[in-house]
């Protein structure tokens, strides 16, 4: 593969105290990093056929399209925590959705650093920003689990950079979130796309995975998240549409990802393809055009190829990988870890080769779908949850409503691409189980898994979220703290 690398700037030493660079160098290449909330790779360029996603497709002809990139973190903030840092959640203690927010806070091991803080040290202008811009500082999500200094980002946009100084940007888009979670928000999204987009994607165009009913509401769901797929599509264009009217496009590696795959019953907070698998598109300078890898990625890695192409020495201790370097190896398994998700303890590791996904569950005597308050609010999930009541749903959709769950769980994706046929107790399959068993073990010891989250640090982030002003989520937020405590008491 052909890699092109970026000359290294030069730094010189003030005092012995401090690394500065002499100059702006105008050809290190600007960094942007386009990130999309709770959506998965259901783009044309990804064999998408129900929609068309023409922008996206664009920048991939231009650029290197990933087929196997994968999340460490199936939910947003421990995801964001990990790939801001290029280091495993469940390494750096951010592995609990939305911890650190109350009393007890989460500070990263000594070693550690945001990538931003790299860049900025380097000469870069840094930002994070929404999109439409708003002058607003710093108005782009992060949400990071982890106590961090916003003077890392200079600003909310790079238009106010210095002559000639390069920069590291992130536009933070909300992807599947446009769509809403309940059927009046779906419909008044909807309502806008046919406004400004002349169409909304039918219902009779939606295909469902096999393991969810064809049941009205969730095809209109689906049919309305397909159109969020458009309008980021849309968006992405006026970015690179930006870029070009600057003069900036030539000069700056633009990389489309999204922070997990699609919110549904099985896609977000979960470990299944449809939670962990998400796009992965660079374009710019350094790129290879018009190229597909399928070797298996992890999101982590975006750390360390953005500072590799801005000729910044990547830390020997960060866990990611530039996977555009010449030296680079490809890996043969990738690994990603669900924890506590807002009220709702869990713990799940998956690893996955590019044949087998291999899922443990710390709490098999718990159903899949435990209750949640975010996710419960949801009209697909009351569907699903009132077809279960029913008995309407088939045995392959009905399982994630059982009361427990398997120790293990062991799919052959080649033959069985949506998980179904659990292959854990299959004897025939006795050797695979085996290796990837000793693959995740190995990579709890090596990366320093921190586990279960301690009762203190639970109690002191539920404390944070009953803050509420709405009394009904308030009762059931602390509903369901009373029964994961007492779940927990009876050993479940």
């Amino acid at each position: 593969m052909k890699y092109l690398t970026p000359p290294r700037f030069v730094l010189a030493v003030v005092c012995g105290l401090f690394v500065l660079p002499l100059a702006f160098s105008d050809d290190r290449p600007n960094i942007l990093w386009i990130i999309v909330d709770d959506m998965s790779a259901n783009l044309s360029c990804y064999g998408e056929t129900a929609i068309e996603t023409p922008h996206l497709d664009a920048l991939a002809t231009r650029g290197t399209l990933f087929r196997n990139a994968f999340v460490t973190a199936p939910v947003c903030s421990t995801n964001r925590s990990s790939f801001i840092t290029g280091m495993y959640q469940t390494t750096i203690g951010s592995h609990h959705h939305r911890s650190g927010r109350g009393e007890k806070k989460i500070h990263l091991p000594d070693g550690v650093r945001p990538v931003p803080e790299y860049f900025q040290e380097a000469g870069y202008y840094t930002s994070v920003t929404g999109w439409p811009f708003r002058d607003r500082d710093n108005s782009g999500k992060t949400d990071y689990n982890f106590e961090w200094n916003r003077s890392m980002y200079d600003g909310p946009d790079w238009s106010k950079r210095a002559e000639g100084q390069p920069f590291f940007a992130q536009i933070q888009l909300r992807g599947g979130k446009h769509r809403g979670g309940d059927l009046e928000t779906t419909r008044k999204f909807v309502k806008q796309m046919r406004r400004d987009f002349g169409s909304a994607t039918a219902t009779s165009a939606v295909k469902l995975p096999p393991y969810y009913p064809n049941d009205p509401v969730l095809l209109e769901d689906w049919a309305a998240y397909l159109d969020s797929v458009r309008l980021t599509d849309h968006l992405v264009g006026q970015v690179i549409d930006r870029l070009e009217k600057e003069g900036d496009l030539e000069n700056t590696v633009v990389l489309f990802m999204t922070d997990h795959g699609i919110s549904h019953a099985r896609g977000k907070q979960f470990l299944y393809e449809e939670g962990i698998h998400v796009p992965l598109i660079l374009a710019g300078p350094g790129i290879v055009q018009g190229e597909t890898r399928t070797d298996l990625v992890e999101h982590i890695d975006i750390a360390a190829l953005s500072l590799g192409l801005a000729g910044i020495e990547v830390p020997n201790t960060m866990q990611a990988q530039d996977i555009l370097s010449p030296d680079y190896r490809p890996r043969s398994v990738i690994f990603s870890a669900r924890d506590r998700c807002d009220e709702t303890v869990e713990r799940m590791r998956a690893a996955r080769t590019d044949r087998y996904k291999y899922i443990r569950n710390y709490f098999p005597n718990r159903p899949h779908m435990q209750p949640n308050r975010y996710k419960d609010a949801k009209s697909i999930v009351i569907a699903l949850r009132e077809a279960h009541a029913a008995g309407t749903l088939n045995a392959v959709q009905d399982r994630i409503f059982a009361p427990t769950r398997p120790e293990e769980e062991l799919y052959d994706l080649r033959n069985d691409p949506f998980e179904i046929n659990n292959l854990a107790d299959d004897p025939k399959f006795k050797s695979e189980l085996a290796m990837m068993r000793k693959h995740l073990d190995t990579w709890i010891v090596r990366t320093g898994d921190q586990g279960f989250e301690s009762e203190a640090q639970y109690d002191s982030d539920m404390a944070e979220y009953a803050r509420s002003k709405d009394p009904e989520q308030v009762a059931i937020l602390k509903r369901n703290i009373a029964l994961m405590k007492q779940w927990a008491a009876d050993g479940k």
